[in-house]
């Protein structure tokens, strides 16, 4: 590396100090000489390692007046602005080949040796996980309605994992992670540590265990921001064109010890929706210890029947990649939450007798074991699925779906024509027992209709969870006589459930504060028995 042309540090120390016509008092200058250090940093005329030897300067000086009375708290701010830069620095320089290496920087009469924390089990991130790494505070808050902040000692930061190839589970945007860096210095030497602010309270910072500072919101608000109301409207009626972005993906790094939470949404909707809930339920540090989220993606233009077994499909996927991973936790907004009841029920061929024992025969003449119609037909409860949450879920239709709304929509959908030509070509007029309609071609709108056979079979077998509802009534207080605009509480009700909750919202009533304390309540429940 470069020598520095000129000595900063000197010059602004000389500078400051005519300025004055007093000496100030060793902390004040220690201070002063840190804030000059910060700021002579930021010039990026200088080379990597003129900025990187000032950026360790002021964190040097920041760190030896914390618990200064009146200082304390300006020196925190230099040293967590000077531990974050310092950090993207060494991950965005030369290419990267600055990062997780033991490095030696001189300018003039100073040196430090820098290297990087090693993992471990307890809240140390890996430093080679990481592809990238950006500023907290330089990511804006999106469409979230707050910023889940925790003040304390060290730089905020996203980290993101985007390896090529991408893994199974993993968005081409990659995952991002909370991340909280800390310089400890023993004379020259320092040391650059990559914590889990999910899993540390507190860092050991010049002997003293100090709060550590966090930023919660940053890593989701860094994900690609689309259009909610488009990519729904459009993954509802073109169907063959959203395809592409069916699956299951991560929101936070993988964590055997935590819970997964899956979170699936409904009709016209994309798993957008769910970036709200997740940033208010991460508020309660046992939430951000314990779970971690997933979310999956999938048009909604489909059948409920076919978007369940893709759901299936990718659960089955999971645990073939996970294989250690803990049961999941299953939360299903509106049609979301009958894809999620389809992960839970068994359904045999004997079940759709009650739709005609001599029509059903009919039907699965036609059906090849093991193809497409018949895993979106028979198949099995997933003894993996520890819980599940469901929200306004339509679990005997709704009314809407056969309105003049419903009749437009269905008309406008356009499925993919590899789904279209199997279901057409292999069943024919049979095909009436999965539709209820043997001139209609299913849809998700369909699937919703309240005679639809698929929801009337599911309505009589029970499921292998516990399962919650959480029911919606507009504010009137009418239940059972409620609905929450979309379906009514005669559908949304589950006689089965382990607890049932009115919430005084409509059917996109999941941000609400009252669901928000109940899917908390149940969750805590979930820890409770499921240490």
């Amino acid at each position: 590396m470069k020598p520095p042309l000129v000595r900063l540090s000197i010059i602004a120390a000389l500078v400051f100090t005519a300025c004055v016509p007093t000496a100030l008092p060793p902390e004040q200058a220690i201070h002063r000489t840190a804030a000059e250090h910060l700021k002579a940093a930021a010039v990026k005329s200088l080379t990597t390692e003129q900025r990187a030897v000032l950026y360790l300067d002021a964190a040097k000086h920041a760190v030896g007046v914390l618990g200064t009375p009146g200082i304390s708290e300006d020196a925190k701010k230099i040293y967590n602005h000077a531990v974050t830069e310092l950090t993207v620095l060494l991950r965005s320089a030369d290419q990267g080949r600055l990062w997780n290496q033991t490095l030696t920087f001189t300018s003039g009469a100073t040196t430090y040796r820098l290297r990087f924390a090693k993992p471990t089990r307890d809240g140390v991130w890996d430093p080679g996980y990481f592809t990238g790494m950006m500023a907290a505070n330089k990511v804006a808050d999106g469409d979230l309605d707050q910023r889940n902040l925790r003040p304390g000692i060290g730089g905020t930061l996203v980290g993101n994992h985007r390896p090529t190839p991408l893994p199974p589970h993993v968005r081409p945007c990659g995952i991002n992670a909370a991340v909280t860096a800390t310089l400890e210095f023993k004379g020259s030497d320092v040391l650059l540590t990559l914590l889990d602010p999910s899993m540390k309270n507190s860092a050991r910072i010049t002997g003293a265990d100090r709060p550590l500072a966090a930023d919660f919101s940053a890593p989701l608000a860094a994900y690609p921001q689309g259009s909610e109301l488009w990519n729904g409207i459009m993954g509802t009626l073109r169907v063959e064109q959203y395809m592409k972005n069916t699956g299951l993906f991560m929101v936070r790094p993988y964590d055997p010890n935590r819970i997964p939470i899956i979170f699936v949404h409904g009709l016209a909707s994309t798993p957008r929706m769910w970036r709200r809930v997740i940033n208010k339920l991460e508020t309660d540090p046992e939430f951000r210890s314990r779970y971690q989220c997933w979310l999956f993606s999938y048009p909604t233009g489909n059948p409920p029947a076919y978007s369940a077994y893709r759901l299936r499909q990718e659960l089955a996927s999971i645990e073939r990649s996970y294989p250690h991973s803990r049961p999941y936790v299953l939360i299903g907004h509106s049609m979301g939450g009958l894809l999620s009841r389809m992960q839970v029920t068994t359904v045999t061929r004997n079940c759709w007798n009650m739709m005609g024992k001599e029509k059903a025969d009919r039907f699965f003449a036609k059906v090849k074991p093991g193809d497409l119609i018949d895993q979106c037909t028979r198949f099995h409860a997933n003894p993996h699925v520890g819980r599940v949450i469901y929200i306004c879920t339509p679990h005997r239709g709704s009314k809407m779906a056969i309105g003049s709304i419903g009749e437009l929509a269905a008309k406008l959908i356009s499925l993919p024509m590899d789904l279209t030509n199997t279901l057409t070509q292999s069943m024919g007029d049979s095909i009436d027992i999965i539709t209820g309609d043997s001139k209609r071609m299913p849809t998700s709108v369909t699937g919703l209709s309240p005679g639809n056979p698929t929801l009337m079979v599911l309505d009589h077998i029970p499921m292998s969870a516990p399962h919650h509802s959480i029911i919606g009534d507009r504010g009137k207080g009418n239940s059972p006589n409620s609905s929450d605009g979309v379906v009514e509480y005669s559908s949304s009700h589950v006689g089965s459930a382990k607890s049932e909750h009115i919430v005084p919202g409509p059917h996109s009533a999941c941000e609400l504060p009252e669901t928000l304390t109940e899917i908390r309540r149940i969750l805590h429940l979930h820890l409770h028995q499921n240490p």
